[in-house]
């Protein structure tokens, strides 16, 4: 069972319909919406702010979730996919939004929705991410517009992809 902690009078809310792996870490001030899915070794920290997940959400191995202590609160909207080790601080990712592996994700930047930010890029400070684009780099910057085959064949396809992978653990 995920370790599910209370810390400073506040404990984490969690949708219905949720998996969560045995090693995954959610810690005080945490709302996860329905459908979502957080996996092995993922560490979402609300101990400094608050972190909201929207619907349909998965929240892939290694991924660490944290805030800035009361300046930037973390909200992740809906039908997103944070890839395997990525780092989401501070910042707020709209809908439709793919996180590539290790990308990186930096206080007051906004994704903006139906956007891809390529593995291994980091989002620097207050960057607005540009909706229906993909940025990739360090820093992150717009390399192209979102085509329909990508916002379907990955956005749509990872986050459907992996609430099926979910069902097969909770059985």
């Amino acid at each position: 069972m995920a370790l599910i902690k209370t810390l400073n009078g506040n404990t984490p809310k969690i949708g219905k319909n949720c998996f969560l792996a045995e090693s995954a870490t959610v810690i005080g001030e945490v709302k996860i919406g329905d459908n979502c899915s957080i996996w092995y070794s993922a560490v979402l920290r609300g101990d400094v702010h608050y972190i909201k997940v929207g619907n349909n959400t998965n929240i892939q191995d290694n991924v660490t979730v944290h805030a800035t202590y009361k300046k930037s609160p973390t909200n992740i909207g809906n039908n997103v996919t944070i890839a395997h080790g990525a780092v989401v601080h501070g910042c707020t990712i709209k809908n439709n939004v793919l996180i590539g592996i290790n990308a990186v994700v930096l206080d007051n930047a906004i994704i903006e929705s139906n956007t891809i930010i390529a593995a291994g890029s980091v989002v620097t400070k207050g960057t607005i991410v540009e909706s229906g684009s993909v940025y990739a780099g360090i820093p992150a910057k717009k390399i192209k517009e979102i085509s329909t085959e990508l916002l379907e064949g990955e956005i749509n396809r990872i986050a459907d992809s992996y609430s099926m992978y979910a069902g097969w653990y909770k059985d």
